[in-house]
């Protein structure tokens, strides 16, 4: 695996949570990104020219020959939080910008259940808002169906997991799902394989780095954004931290 920076211009995936008005967090500060701040990262993306563009022209500059020109961004949420309808939604399309947020199928209009050592589960998005964005021109993707570590389930598991989540958004939206995030960032080959069988084209995952260093289409390399990147922390990612960074697929822990 090369460690080289890439010899094209960059391509970073942003990864983003919550965005929204919050205090400064004590923990799990790569889970928020207040407003002020992701308002300012807009401007600076704007104003230094990157070309921001979705995954399904990520793939296609990076695995099928298209030309990668200039710096570019893809900007994807995970979870999909109410906070998101809220305040990162109008701030995008104050600039025209693309965005992909990746929904827990089985828990549209509920609460992140799988945040349980937080005091206050975060609500998400219902239908409704969910539907009323797609028309407006968010792309939605699957972060499966109940927000697992897809390595610990057996296969079947998985399975349900990766290609019920894509019939049901598919469903809510009428549109297609082409996009999979893995939960946790957790996934291992059988799941990667899944994910390309059931039809999406692309999977992101919480491997750092720019996502020139990805090896497929589906385990694409993400930069995350947390509480404390300023404009000049949000720019250094963008220009200097380009070498990927983290665990790829894990070894299936759960029964075949």
């Amino acid at each position: 695996m090369s460690t080289q920076p890439p010899a094209t211009p960059p391509l970073s995936i942003l990864m983003y949570h919550q965005i929204g008005r919050y205090p400064r967090p004590d923990a799990h500060r790569a889970l928020f990104c207040h407003i002020d701040r992701f308002r300012a990262q807009l401007r600076y993306l704007s104003l230094a020219g990157f070309d921001v563009i979705g995954p399904a022209q990520a793939r296609e500059r990076l695995f099928e020959g298209a030309p990668l020109r200039r710096r570019s961004v893809v900007i994807t949420v995970d979870d999909g939080y109410d906070d998101f309808r809220e305040h990162a939604w109008p701030a995008l399309q104050e600039h025209g910008f693309p965005a992909t947020v990746y929904l827990v199928s089985s828990l549209i209009g509920k609460q992140a259940e799988w945040l349980s050592e937080r005091p206050e589960l975060p609500r998400l998005m219902d239908a409704q808002a969910v539907r009323q964005l797609h028309r407006e021109g968010c792309n939605f993707g699957s972060h499966a169906v109940t927000h697992p570590r897809l390595s610990t389930l057996s296969a079947e598991r998985q399975r349900r997991e990766i290609f019920d989540s894509k019939a049901s958004l598919e469903d809510l939206t009428g549109a297609a799902i082409d996009d999979f995030c893995y939960p946790y960032g957790d996934y291992s080959l059988r799941a990667r394989d899944l994910v390309a069988e059931a039809g999406y084209r692309t999977a992101t995952t919480c491997i750092r780095g720019a996502a020139n260093f990805s090896d497929n289409p589906f385990e694409l390399t993400r930069k995350a954004i947390s509480y404390g990147d300023n404009v000049l922390g949000f720019a250094w990612k963008l220009h200097a931290k380009q070498a990927r960074k983290g665990q790829a697929a894990v070894p299936d822990q759960g029964p075949i």
